[in-house]
């Protein structure tokens, strides 16, 4: 099934894909069909577009909604079991950052690569081509960015409770 023949706009009307009930699929098939469900709705819902006006940028952002509500779901889970323990989080700040593109690091986090890849496909998408999209997202110029994004990855991999912050360059030389 291609994109083209999910969404058949006929004059103004467009064709929304149903939402059915996640909880009763469980197969990697119904997990395809359920991303590729979902992937159209944040491009109709979210980027506001369908296939014929949407542009590989509009897939893209329409991609990295899709996992964030994913990490979200991670973050918040996350986020009661440190309450409920009464964590300490050890917070981060850094004038810089090199953390590299976000997206497809997520995806494989999330163990999500592989499925997200075929969903794509079935849609006539190709995912590498959607992850060029993605401007580097690094304030700084090296060493101390580097640092700082190798020092929130290890406490990641250590699960040490941890949050980095920055500074949000608009101007400047970091632009």
């Amino acid at each position: 099934m291609k994109i083209d023949e999910i969404y058949q706009p006929s004059s103004m009307e467009i064709v929304i894909p149903p939402a059915g009930d996640p909880a009763s699929e469980t197969s990697e098939a119904s997990a395809t069909e359920r991303l590729k469900r979902a992937f159209l709705e944040k491009l109709f819902y979210v980027q506001g577009k369908f296939p014929a006006l949407a542009t590989h940028h509009d897939y893209y952002m329409a991609l990295a909604y899709l996992v964030r509500d994913f990490l979200l779901c991670h973050w918040v889970s996350t986020a009661s079991v440190y309450t409920s323990q009464k964590s300490r989080t050890v917070s981060y700040l850094s004038a810089e950052f090199l953390l590299g593109p976000h997206l497809g690091n997520n995806l494989n986090n999330l163990g999500m690569t592989e499925t997200i890849r075929q969903a794509l496909s079935e849609l006539g998408l190709d995912l590498d081509r959607l992850l060029v999209e993605e401007d580097e997202p690094g304030l700084g110029n090296g060493g101390l960015g580097r640092l700082a994004a190798c020092y929130l990855d290890s406490m990641a991999t250590l699960n040490i409770p941890s949050l980095g912050y920055g500074i949000r360059y608009e101007f400047g030389i970091f632009e």
